[in-house]
């Protein structure tokens, strides 16, 4: 065999036994990673709230009453004092034919009434008239000693109670002329019509903006029926539900960031209220949850939030707990192992399995209380073709 063929041999199977060998050779993971980084670390809370005036008012009707309809549009600006509507007094009832035969009735029942209590006047006065007269008469006797002294005291008493009935039946035919009139003004005023009368103004009780027509089409309304929601939007409050679990962790002072509002800049606002008392809410997904109503008050410039109105929605998170120079890393690179946490260490393209301890979370990173250096890469998301000596490959 010739000497170039047999350096032909030799090659090949140097280039075979190498690529057996490179196939036994464990392929790198490709991975992503993240560095161990010290400064600032903060513990939060982050839920969704919205806006609210702080003093809106609610306008009610103080009678029951017929409202004109009011002129102002939601937004409009008002005076304190101004007169948002008036109200009228009810408006009388339609007559039907039945109904209004039997007010004609009662109008000819009446005046037949009258008649009858004119008559009895006219009897009562004729009494009246032979009771005096009959006095009279019994007096000159007993004064000449022809009628004893109890005589005179019967026509005098008789005298007196004929003049009294006379009285009664005047006040009788009172009454009838009134229950005239009555029946005839239920005649006269049967229409749609107003029936005029004293009107009542309704006035606003601050200065600001109409935040909500209740009811703005003139009708009838009744008594403490809501009718107008006004207030100040230019002083607004957010108001949170975070759970009940948060909620023992956030008290009166404790600084909020608003995020997501609509402007460039976050917001800053303090925790005004913390209610003691909890509710039920489902979630989105279904689930039952523990939430406590929290109010907050924008501390911000309000030149920098006065695009902001009543009932925005804007991203809330709560500050809890603030490190200045704190060791962490993101959390999706820790794991369970043993009965505490590690994570994969990469050092010359090798992910070394590394037990670290950790303390506060919040949300994408933890605190590293021991186990890790500033400065260290870590891979982020590790799954489980990664072990302690893997060969790996970093994404970009």
């Amino acid at each position: 065999m010739s000497w170039p063929r047999k350096l032909g041999w030799v090659v090949g199977a140097i280039v075979v036994v190498a690529a057996i060998a490179m196939g036994f050779m464990p392929t790198p993971v490709l991975v992503d990673t993240a560095s161990v980084d010290r400064g600032v670390f903060e513990v939060t809370v982050r839920e969704e709230g919205k806006t609210r005036v702080v003093e809106r008012y609610v306008i009610s009707s103080p009678v029951a009453a017929y409202a004109r309809r009011l002129e102002f549009d939601v937004g409009d600006e008002i005076q304190e004092g101004e007169v948002l509507l008036y109200l009228e007094p009810l408006r009388s009832q339609v007559l039907d034919p039945r109904t209004r035969a039997e007010a004609e009735a009662r109008v000819t029942v009446a005046r037949a009434a009258l008649l009858v209590a004119q008559q009895e006047v006219s009897a009562s006065e004729a009494d009246a008239t032979y009771a005096e007269t009959d006095v009279a008469r019994v007096r000159q006797l007993h004064e000449r000693g022809a009628m004893s002294q109890t005589a005179l005291d019967l026509a005098e008493a008789a005298a007196l109670r004929t003049m009294a009935r006379r009285e009664a039946a005047r006040r009788v035919v009172d009454v009838a002329e009134y229950d005239i009139e009555a029946a005839n003004t239920a005649l006269r005023y049967s229409q749609t019509a107003g029936a005029g009368g004293e009107m009542v103004s309704v006035q606003s009780p601050v200065s600001g903006r109409v935040l909500r027509l209740l009811h703005e089409s003139e009708g009838v309304v009744a008594a403490g029926q809501a009718l107008i929601e006004v207030g100040d939007p230019d002083l607004l409050e957010v108001e949170v539900e975070v759970l009940s679990a948060d909620a023992v962790k956030i008290a009166p002072g404790t600084e909020v960031r608003f995020e997501r509002w609509g402007g460039e800049d976050a917001l800053q606002g303090v925790v005004r209220v913390v209610e003691p008392v909890g509710f039920t809410k489902i979630s989105a997904l279904g689930v039952e949850e523990q939430r406590v109503l929290t109010v907050v008050d924008i501390v911000s410039p309000a030149q920098e939030w006065k695009r902001l109105g009543d009932q925005y929605r804007v991203d809330a998170i709560f500050i809890v707990w603030r490190g200045d120079d704190v060791l962490s890393l993101p959390s999706s690179a820790l794991f369970r192992h043993r009965d505490g946490w590690a994570t994969f260490v990469v050092e010359d393209d090798v992910a070394h399995l590394r037990e670290v301890e950790i303390g506060r979370r919040s949300g994408l990173r933890a605190e590293i209380r021991s186990g890790l250096s500033t400065g260290e890469i870590v891979i982020v998301h590790p799954d489980d073709s990664i072990e302690d000596g893997s060969a790996i490959d970093i994404v970009g």
